[in-house]
């Protein structure tokens, strides 16, 4: 598995790399934004290709709508 918090710009290929939660395109390289919080006792993590992808993205974070 590979660890999200890592560098994902090296030794990692397209077909491991996490999905755009947008347009499930690979997330990788300079680009690249994740969202992570804390739900209960889980991290969540939502992973986007660009930055125009992450703002396109309908916020599920429980504190989005406060």
């Amino acid at each position: 598995m590979v660890d999200p918090t890592s560098d994902l710009e090296e030794d990692i290929d397209e077909e491991s790399a996490p999905r755009c939660v947008t347009c499930s395109e690979p997330a990788l390289g300079t680009g690249r934004r994740t969202v992570t919080w804390v739900d209960g006792d889980d991290a969540v993590h939502r992973h986007f290709c660009s930055q125009t992808c992450r703002a396109e993205w309908t916020d599920e974070r429980p504190s989005a709508g406060s």
